[in-house]
Parts: C-alpha cells; structure tokens; sequence
C-alpha cells in the first residue's frame, strides 16, 4: 500500500494495489474508489484532502507492516 499526495491538486491518493484502475465511483463528492478489471478495489482518490484531514498527523495503529518507507 502506498499513500501519496499531489498538492498542486490537494488530492491524496491511497494505492491499495499494483494493478490498473479501469473503473471508478465517486461515492461522495471528492471521494473516488478505484477498481480494476476484476472489480476490486485498487486505489481511493480524496479530493480537497487538506480540508478533509490533518495531513501533517499520521497513525498507523496495529498493522503487520514488514517494511516502511518514507519517500
């Protein structure tokens, strides 16, 4: 999984997986799901991310992390 955001856009984008997104529903106004060809979600697109969360303030709680990168 990587997380990464575009400021000139204020969108973050969470990359759940390594796969081509060929469909995609916005399921509230600036929240895009991602699917591929198989219709699994592959990425979440949040639009305006700065009004939406502390984008300096990050949790990670509880997850089987084998390797952590910081870009």
């Amino acid at each position: 999984m990587k997380i990464s955001h575009d400021k000139s856009t204020d969108s973050l984008y969470i990359h759940l997986a390594d796969r081509a997104s060929v469909d995609s529903d916005e399921v509230q106004d600036g929240v895009v799901l991602d699917f591929d060809a198989n219709g699994a979600l592959v990425g979440i697109d949040v639009q305006h991310a700065s009004i939406r969360a502390d984008l300096n303030n990050l949790s990670l709680s509880q997850l089987p992390i084998g390797q952590l990168l910081a870009a």
